[in-house]
């Protein structure tokens, strides 16, 4: 018997948010596996805590389809509440409430909730169990905050540009599926050079004769694909250069 594939955790189509004339997210489409970790990444302006909100249900959508954990977040379901868990990008917690209380306070939002010493001790807070938030130093503060949700490292990014996803894919991949290759080397001089190309037969072939001609050896020579942050640079570099342009 074919085993029916598990419906999608999180499942947007044609998402659209607008703020007057302003389109802040433009026919966005994606799904999240349940057990998978998605980040969504893009420069300032790109969409990205807009499209965050409308899946936490803290703000309506223009247009557009979306289920988080089978229910439909702008209607604010008690039952989907009770299984999301938000870090914020600053810390809002109480100033003068104990890092075991704000743990504890929080997990009797959830119907199964881990044990709290064993969230403080995944979370790098043992010793820190009774000291208040406001004495914590930033690290310790983020630690509070992921001990209050959860996080990992992401299967599979989105990068977000204008209100529409460019680029999506494991992180690994995105840098690797580019046409271009970087080849790096040391000339004679022992300079350290580099360079962009789509095929990298043709330099490689150029270097090593220039080397093998000069009877020397062709120092640190490495070829590679784009990394991810190598594709985000390159992603945002080109918003901010087409806002400039725009402005000017």
């Amino acid at each position: 018997m074919a085993r029916v594939p598990s419906p999608p955790a999180i499942l947007v189509r044609d998402l659209r948010k607008s703020y007057g004339e302003v389109e802040a997210v433009r026919g966005i489409d994606f799904e999240v596996a349940p057990g998978e970790v998605f980040g969504l990444l893009g420069p300032n302006g790109a969409g990205k805590t807009t499209t965050t909100e409308i899946l936490e249900g803290y703000r309506s959508r223009t247009s557009g389809i979306v289920s988080v954990l089978g229910h439909d977040p702008e209607q604010r379901a008690r039952e989907l509440r009770a299984r999301v868990g938000i870090v914020l990008q600053s810390s809002g917690m109480y100033r003068h409430i104990g890092v075991r209380e704000a743990v504890a306070h929080f997990a009797r939002l959830y119907p199964r909730p881990r044990d709290v010493d064993e969230v403080l001790a995944l979370a790098g807070l043992t010793g820190k169990e009774d000291a208040l938030a406001r004495t914590l130093s930033g690290g310790q503060a983020r630690r509070l905050d992921f001990a209050l949700a959860a996080q990992a490292l992401c299967d599979r990014v989105a990068i977000v540009k204008e209100g529409r996803i460019v680029a999506e894919g494991p992180p690994a991949s995105l840098g690797a599926s580019s046409s271009r290759y970087r080849v790096t080397w040391r000339d004679e001089h022992g300079e350290l050079q580099a360079r962009e190309v789509e095929d990298p037969t043709a330099l490689l072939h150029q270097l090593t004769s220039a080397a093998l001609a000069r009877g020397a050896a062709l120092q640190d020579l490495h070829v590679s694909r784009p990394s991810l942050e190598d594709v985000y640079l390159e992603l945002t570099a080109e918003a901010a250069v087409e806002e400039a342009e725009l402005h000017a």
